[in-house]
């Protein structure tokens, strides 16, 4: 699932007349460098979720056959943050674990790693991708455990960074109202305080391209290759 819903305030006066997964940074939507990605990775079958100008997402990308994929597109309406938007979406998603990656990201993760990871999950489980800590703000202070959990970042902990990509069960969103909105923290927390959370950190590049110098930012590393 790519995470395509949000009204992108930060980078208006962009995202007044275009929904911020199709602003381009190296010659391409941002959402498209996601897509041949996991097309590369294997994956076959993608949903979409979107509310503001949402319209424009499916006429630009229509149903993923010209990148080999199958796009299946849950409307919103009005956003449902991101777990009521995942919890909407279930139906499309089925009853196996799926992935999931925010469509403002930049990330040369390998989508190809995670699949392995999450056909194990255990039953209400989820697997973050974790990026060190960035120079800008990027919501709550993770942590990475020996034993590979992760869990609320402490103050002597290293501090991490959530980077927008995991792989999650479907029972993880199990009683979120599907159509109401509802932030991924709380439930996160939940499921860190369960021991259910698990993670890994990447090392590679990502930018978490939310304003218009970030999308420029996007752009000449793209175009550096």
């Amino acid at each position: 699932m790519i995470l395509a819903a949000g009204r992108g305030e930060r980078m208006r006066p962009l995202t007044d007349h275009s929904p911020k997964p199709l602003l381009e940074a190296g010659g391409k939507p941002l959402i498209v460098w996601h897509l041949e990605r996991l097309a590369a990775a294997g994956i076959r079958d993608i949903v979409i979720n979107h509310a503001w100008l949402g319209e424009r997402l499916e006429a630009a990308l229509g149903d993923g056959a010209r990148w080999g994929l199958r796009i299946a597109y849950s409307a919103e309406g009005h956003a449902l943050e991101t777990a009521g938007g995942i919890a909407r979406a279930l139906p499309l998603l089925g009853d196996k674990p799926f992935l999931v990656v925010n469509g403002d990201v930049l990330c040369d993760y390998d989508f190809g790693r995670l699949l392995p990871l999450a056909r194990t999950l255990p039953a209400a489980g989820a697997h973050l991708v974790l990026v060190p800590k960035a120079g800008y703000p990027t919501g709550r202070d993770l942590t990475l455990r020996a034993n590979g959990r992760v869990e609320a970042c402490g103050d002597d902990d290293t501090p991490y960074t959530f980077c927008g990509i995991a792989a999650y069960h479907p029972a993880f969103f199990a009683g979120v109202d599907a159509a109401r909105p509802l932030p991924l923290l709380p439930l996160l927390l939940a499921g860190m305080a369960e021991g259910r959370v698990g993670g890994e950190c990447h090392g590679g590049r990502w930018l978490d391209v939310g304003t218009p110098e970030r999308l420029a930012e996007a752009d000449r590393l793209l175009r550096q290759g």
